[in-house]
């Protein structure tokens, strides 16, 4: 029987075959300085690879009969753009009935989207990347002000310092990889992983 939850392995080669993971010299937003940066979207230009980890994604998640109990009245979420392909393939994978995505609009977490108090199902939100946890946070905080219930949370690869839950609802991902933050490019230097290599400021 075919295993339809690749391994932590199998995610990597991909992000690496198709550059959605990058090794250099990266400065983030936030002026740390890093040796590894990912880029998600990357990786889903390619249908198979799309299909690949959303169905790993959506396995996890069946696997849990707290949650298959519910579906198919389950709303798949996305905390942003960024998440939009995950929320679709994950959807799909699972038969779930809704598919809804935020966005940030003055600085507020929102939905485009007009929807009421009571639309919404119990929801499964889901990422293509977690670093600080911030937009799955304020997602929740969204959909719970409007009455509906959070019953999953999941991403495709997420930092080990990431947190591993939210409110009580567990984390599920396909991937959890270390990567070193440095204050400045000193430190960064000294560390194993630096390199010759031009610095890149990258934006998120």
């Amino acid at each position: 029987m075919v295993n339809l939850i690749p391994s932590p392995e199998s995610v990597m080669h991909i992000l690496s075959s198709t550059g959605a993971y990058q090794k250099g010299h990266f400065v983030y937003p936030s002026g740390k300085h890093a040796s590894h940066y990912f880029q998600m979207p990357l990786a889903f230009r390619y249908y198979d690879n799309a299909r690949i980890l959303s169905v790993g994604l959506s396995r996890m998640f069946r696997g849990d009969k707290a949650i298959s109990s519910r579906l198919p009245k389950i709303s798949i979420i996305s905390p942003g753009p960024g998440g939009i392909m995950v929320a679709f393939g994950v959807r799909e994978a699972l038969g779930a009935d809704q598919i809804y995505w935020a966005e940030l609009e003055d600085g507020k977490r929102q939905f485009r989207q007009f929807i009421g108090d009571g639309d919404v199902y119990p929801a499964i939100i889901v990422d293509d990347l977690l670093r600080s946890g911030r937009a799955i946070r304020e997602t929740i905080k969204l959909v719970r002000d409007m009455g509906a219930e959070v019953i999953g949370c999941g991403v495709i690869a997420k930092f080990e310092d990431a947190p591993n839950e939210f409110d009580g609802v567990p984390l599920k991902s396909l991937l959890s990889f270390d990567v070193n933050f440095y204050d400045t490019e000193e430190e960064w230097k000294l560390s194993k992983s630096a390199s010759d290599v031009a610095e890149q400021k990258v934006r998120f």
